[in-house]
Protein backbone atom coordinates (compact mmCIF):
# COMPACT_ATOMS: atom_id res chain seq x y z
CA UNK A 1 0.00 0.00 0.00
CA UNK A 2 2.66 2.80 1.08
CA UNK A 3 4.90 1.64 -2.09
CA UNK A 4 1.24 2.25 -4.18
CA UNK A 5 0.42 5.48 -3.06
CA UNK A 6 4.09 6.47 -3.46
CA UNK A 7 3.93 5.44 -6.90
CA UNK A 8 0.75 7.62 -7.31
CA UNK A 9 2.09 10.45 -5.82
CA UNK A 10 5.02 10.42 -8.06
CA UNK A 11 2.97 9.92 -11.39
CA UNK A 12 0.94 13.42 -10.15
CA UNK A 13 3.65 15.22 -9.36
CA UNK A 14 5.22 14.01 -12.77
CA UNK A 15 1.96 15.27 -14.26
CA UNK A 16 2.40 18.65 -12.89
CA UNK A 17 5.46 19.36 -14.34
CA UNK A 18 4.39 17.95 -18.05
CA UNK A 19 0.95 20.04 -17.25
CA UNK A 20 3.52 23.84 -15.97
CA UNK A 21 5.44 23.16 -19.21
CA UNK A 22 2.32 22.66 -22.20
CA UNK A 23 1.28 25.87 -20.25
CA UNK A 24 4.80 27.73 -20.74
CA UNK A 25 4.70 26.26 -24.15
CA UNK A 26 1.20 27.17 -25.18
CA UNK A 27 1.24 30.58 -23.78
CA UNK A 28 4.53 32.10 -24.99
CA UNK A 29 3.57 30.78 -28.57
CA UNK A 30 -0.06 32.79 -27.55
CA UNK A 31 1.83 35.70 -26.44
CA UNK A 32 3.91 35.74 -29.35
CA UNK A 33 1.54 35.51 -32.05
CA UNK A 34 -0.60 38.28 -29.95
CA UNK A 35 2.34 40.25 -30.03
CA UNK A 36 2.62 39.90 -33.73
CA UNK A 37 -0.65 41.01 -34.95
CA UNK A 38 0.22 44.55 -31.97
CA UNK A 39 3.40 45.45 -33.54
CA UNK A 40 1.70 45.08 -37.37
CA UNK A 41 -1.71 47.12 -36.08
CA UNK A 42 0.90 49.87 -34.40
CA UNK A 43 3.53 50.32 -37.66
CA UNK A 44 0.22 50.61 -39.64
CA UNK A 45 -0.82 53.61 -37.14
CA UNK A 46 2.37 55.08 -36.37
CA UNK A 47 4.03 55.08 -40.28
CA UNK A 48 0.71 56.17 -41.38
CA UNK A 49 0.89 59.51 -39.12
CA UNK A 50 4.80 60.00 -39.13
CA UNK A 51 5.61 58.85 -42.99
CA UNK A 52 3.39 60.93 -45.62
CA UNK A 53 4.76 58.41 -48.22
CA UNK A 54 3.46 55.69 -46.72
CA UNK A 55 -0.87 56.54 -48.21
CA UNK A 56 1.33 56.46 -51.46
CA UNK A 57 2.65 52.94 -51.27
CA UNK A 58 1.22 49.60 -52.82
CA UNK A 59 -1.32 47.71 -50.70
CA UNK A 60 1.31 44.98 -50.97
CA UNK A 61 4.39 47.38 -49.51
CA UNK A 62 2.39 48.62 -47.03
CA UNK A 63 2.11 44.77 -46.00
CA UNK A 64 5.65 44.24 -46.20
CA UNK A 65 6.44 47.38 -43.99
CA UNK A 66 4.55 46.36 -41.27
CA UNK A 67 5.38 42.87 -41.47
CA UNK A 68 8.94 43.88 -41.46
CA UNK A 69 8.07 45.95 -38.34
CA UNK A 70 7.18 42.86 -36.42
CA UNK A 71 10.52 40.92 -37.51
CA UNK A 72 12.42 43.96 -36.25
CA UNK A 73 11.02 43.77 -32.89
CA UNK A 74 11.37 40.08 -32.76
CA UNK A 75 15.03 40.18 -33.96
CA UNK A 76 16.04 43.15 -30.90
CA UNK A 77 14.06 40.65 -28.07
CA UNK A 78 15.72 37.04 -29.49
CA UNK A 79 19.39 38.53 -30.12
CA UNK A 80 19.02 40.27 -26.60
CA UNK A 81 17.46 37.17 -24.95
CA UNK A 82 19.64 34.71 -27.01
CA UNK A 83 23.02 36.43 -25.93
CA UNK A 84 21.98 36.65 -22.39
CA UNK A 85 21.11 33.15 -21.88
CA UNK A 86 23.71 31.31 -24.02
CA UNK A 87 26.73 33.68 -22.58
CA UNK A 88 25.42 35.74 -19.72
CA UNK A 89 23.30 33.31 -17.35
CA UNK A 90 24.29 30.08 -15.21
CA UNK A 91 22.02 28.04 -17.22
CA UNK A 92 24.89 26.93 -19.48
CA UNK A 93 27.92 27.82 -17.40
CA UNK A 94 30.15 25.02 -16.74
CA UNK A 95 30.96 26.09 -13.20
CA UNK A 96 27.28 26.67 -11.85
CA UNK A 97 25.24 23.64 -12.93
CA UNK A 98 25.63 19.84 -12.82
CA UNK A 99 24.63 17.98 -16.11
CA UNK A 100 25.41 18.18 -19.97
CA UNK A 101 24.54 21.47 -21.69
CA UNK A 102 23.04 19.74 -24.56
CA UNK A 103 20.37 19.17 -22.09
CA UNK A 104 19.67 22.02 -19.72
CA UNK A 105 16.84 23.90 -20.07
CA UNK A 106 14.85 26.20 -18.02
CA UNK A 107 11.34 28.07 -17.57
CA UNK A 108 13.01 30.99 -19.09
CA UNK A 109 14.76 29.32 -22.26
CA UNK A 110 11.67 27.50 -23.29
CA UNK A 111 9.51 31.05 -23.31
CA UNK A 112 11.63 32.72 -24.85
CA UNK A 113 11.73 29.33 -27.56
CA UNK A 114 7.82 29.41 -27.54
CA UNK A 115 7.96 33.51 -28.42
CA UNK A 116 10.11 32.67 -31.30
CA UNK A 117 8.26 29.85 -32.84
CA UNK A 118 5.32 32.08 -32.66
CA UNK A 119 7.04 34.98 -34.58
CA UNK A 120 8.25 32.67 -37.31
CA UNK A 121 4.38 30.62 -37.49
CA UNK A 122 2.71 34.45 -38.39
CA UNK A 123 5.85 35.67 -40.69
CA UNK A 124 5.61 31.80 -42.66
CA UNK A 125 1.85 32.22 -42.68
CA UNK A 126 2.18 35.55 -44.23
CA UNK A 127 4.86 34.23 -46.74
CA UNK A 128 2.48 31.44 -47.94
CA UNK A 129 -0.32 33.75 -47.94
CA UNK A 130 1.34 36.33 -50.07
CA UNK A 131 3.75 34.32 -51.85
CA UNK A 132 6.43 35.32 -53.73
CA UNK A 133 5.73 39.49 -52.27
CA UNK A 134 7.29 38.91 -48.87
CA UNK A 135 10.22 36.50 -49.70
CA UNK A 136 10.82 33.73 -52.33
CA UNK A 137 10.93 29.38 -51.61
CA UNK A 138 14.20 29.91 -50.03
CA UNK A 139 12.67 32.03 -47.05
CA UNK A 140 9.82 29.43 -47.10
CA UNK A 141 12.76 26.89 -46.55
CA UNK A 142 14.45 28.89 -43.82
CA UNK A 143 11.44 29.22 -41.91
CA UNK A 144 10.98 25.64 -41.71
CA UNK A 145 14.25 24.64 -40.91
CA UNK A 146 14.30 27.48 -38.02
CA UNK A 147 10.39 26.08 -37.17
CA UNK A 148 11.89 22.65 -36.61
CA UNK A 149 14.44 22.73 -34.62
CA UNK A 150 13.05 25.80 -32.49
CA UNK A 151 9.63 23.89 -31.88
CA UNK A 152 11.72 20.39 -31.10
CA UNK A 153 14.25 22.14 -28.99
CA UNK A 154 11.43 24.33 -27.20
CA UNK A 155 9.27 20.92 -26.25
CA UNK A 156 12.43 18.00 -25.20
CA UNK A 157 14.87 21.09 -23.34
CA UNK A 158 17.53 19.26 -25.34
CA UNK A 159 20.04 21.13 -27.34
CA UNK A 160 18.94 24.46 -26.27
CA UNK A 161 22.71 26.19 -26.12
CA UNK A 162 22.54 25.51 -29.84
CA UNK A 163 19.17 26.36 -31.06
CA UNK A 164 20.17 30.35 -28.76
CA UNK A 165 23.41 30.40 -30.61
CA UNK A 166 21.79 30.20 -33.85
CA UNK A 167 19.67 32.67 -32.91
CA UNK A 168 22.13 35.37 -32.51
CA UNK A 169 22.17 35.43 -36.02
CA UNK A 170 18.65 37.05 -35.85
CA UNK A 171 20.69 40.51 -34.99
CA UNK A 172 21.12 41.20 -38.88
CA UNK A 173 17.65 41.38 -39.43
CA UNK A 174 17.74 45.30 -38.36
CA UNK A 175 20.09 46.53 -40.96
CA UNK A 176 17.93 44.38 -43.56
CA UNK A 177 15.08 45.51 -43.09
CA UNK A 178 16.29 49.16 -42.93
CA UNK A 179 17.52 48.67 -46.06
CA UNK A 180 14.45 48.19 -47.71
CA UNK A 181 13.04 50.82 -45.95
CA UNK A 182 15.23 53.45 -47.14
CA UNK A 183 14.93 51.87 -50.73
CA UNK A 184 10.94 51.93 -50.44
CA UNK A 185 11.50 55.78 -49.25
CA UNK A 186 13.45 56.20 -52.39
CA UNK A 187 16.64 56.99 -50.59
CA UNK A 188 19.06 54.52 -52.70
CA UNK A 189 21.47 57.23 -53.47
CA UNK A 190 22.02 58.87 -50.24
CA UNK A 191 24.72 58.28 -47.79
CA UNK A 192 22.40 56.34 -45.81
CA UNK A 193 21.97 53.89 -48.05
CA UNK A 194 25.43 53.17 -48.26
CA UNK A 195 26.52 53.09 -44.38
CA UNK A 196 23.63 50.79 -44.28
CA UNK A 197 24.96 48.56 -46.61
CA UNK A 198 28.94 48.34 -44.93
CA UNK A 199 26.91 47.82 -41.84
CA UNK A 200 25.14 44.87 -43.12
CA UNK A 201 28.07 43.58 -44.29
CA UNK A 202 30.03 43.53 -41.17
CA UNK A 203 26.55 42.30 -39.40
CA UNK A 204 26.30 39.23 -41.89
CA UNK A 205 30.16 38.34 -41.23
CA UNK A 206 30.09 38.49 -37.56
CA UNK A 207 26.65 36.86 -36.99
CA UNK A 208 25.92 35.14 -39.33
CA UNK A 209 29.77 33.48 -40.83
CA UNK A 210 31.97 34.14 -37.84
CA UNK A 211 29.05 32.86 -35.41
CA UNK A 212 28.24 29.14 -37.20
CA UNK A 213 32.10 28.95 -37.09
CA UNK A 214 31.74 29.54 -33.58
CA UNK A 215 29.07 26.98 -33.24
CA UNK A 216 30.60 24.53 -35.23
CA UNK A 217 33.96 24.47 -33.43
CA UNK A 218 31.81 24.47 -29.96
CA UNK A 219 30.48 21.29 -31.42
CA UNK A 220 33.42 19.62 -31.87
CA UNK A 221 35.02 20.30 -28.42
CA UNK A 222 32.09 19.41 -26.45
CA UNK A 223 31.24 16.40 -29.05
CA UNK A 224 31.15 13.78 -25.80
CA UNK A 225 28.23 15.34 -24.65
CA UNK A 226 26.66 16.68 -27.97
CA UNK A 227 26.81 12.95 -28.74
CA UNK A 228 24.81 11.84 -26.24
CA UNK A 229 21.62 13.56 -27.17
CA UNK A 230 18.99 11.47 -28.97
CA UNK A 231 19.18 10.64 -32.49
CA UNK A 232 16.41 12.99 -33.53
CA UNK A 233 17.94 16.34 -31.82
CA UNK A 234 21.57 15.10 -32.80
CA UNK A 235 19.96 15.51 -35.91
CA UNK A 236 18.58 18.55 -35.95
CA UNK A 237 21.87 20.02 -34.34
CA UNK A 238 23.99 19.16 -37.15
CA UNK A 239 22.40 19.88 -40.08
CA UNK A 240 19.73 22.58 -39.32
CA UNK A 241 23.00 25.05 -38.92
CA UNK A 242 24.52 23.36 -41.49
CA UNK A 243 21.40 24.10 -43.86
CA UNK A 244 21.58 27.49 -42.11
CA UNK A 245 25.12 28.27 -42.85
CA UNK A 246 24.97 27.36 -46.36
CA UNK A 247 22.35 29.79 -47.09
CA UNK A 248 23.98 32.31 -45.02
CA UNK A 249 26.83 32.46 -47.30
CA UNK A 250 24.83 32.24 -50.49
CA UNK A 251 23.06 35.01 -49.19
CA UNK A 252 26.61 36.74 -47.93
CA UNK A 253 27.83 36.61 -51.76
CA UNK A 254 24.70 38.05 -52.79
CA UNK A 255 25.36 41.28 -50.30
CA UNK A 256 29.21 41.78 -51.60
CA UNK A 257 28.03 41.87 -54.88
CA UNK A 258 25.27 44.39 -53.81
CA UNK A 259 27.67 46.39 -51.80
CA UNK A 260 30.24 46.65 -54.64
CA UNK A 261 27.49 47.56 -57.38
CA UNK A 262 26.37 50.29 -54.89
CA UNK A 263 30.37 51.72 -53.95
CA UNK A 264 30.80 51.70 -57.69
CA UNK A 265 28.13 54.10 -58.85
CA UNK A 266 29.49 56.35 -56.09
CA UNK A 267 32.80 56.54 -58.15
Amino acid sequence: MAVTSYQTQAQLVLKSFVLSDLLTVYSSVIFSILMCKMVYNFSEMITFYCYKGYSNLSKSHQIEWNNRAISTVHSIFVTAMSLYIAFWSDLFSGDQLSGLITFRNSTLSTCVLGVSVGYFLVDLAMIIWLYPSLGGMEYVVHHLFSLTALTYAMLTGEGQLYTFMVLISEATTPSINLRWYLDVAGMKKTKAYIINGVIIFLAWMVARILLFMYIFCHMYLHYDQVREMHTCTLFLVLVVPSGLAIMNLMWFGKIIMGLKKTLAKRH
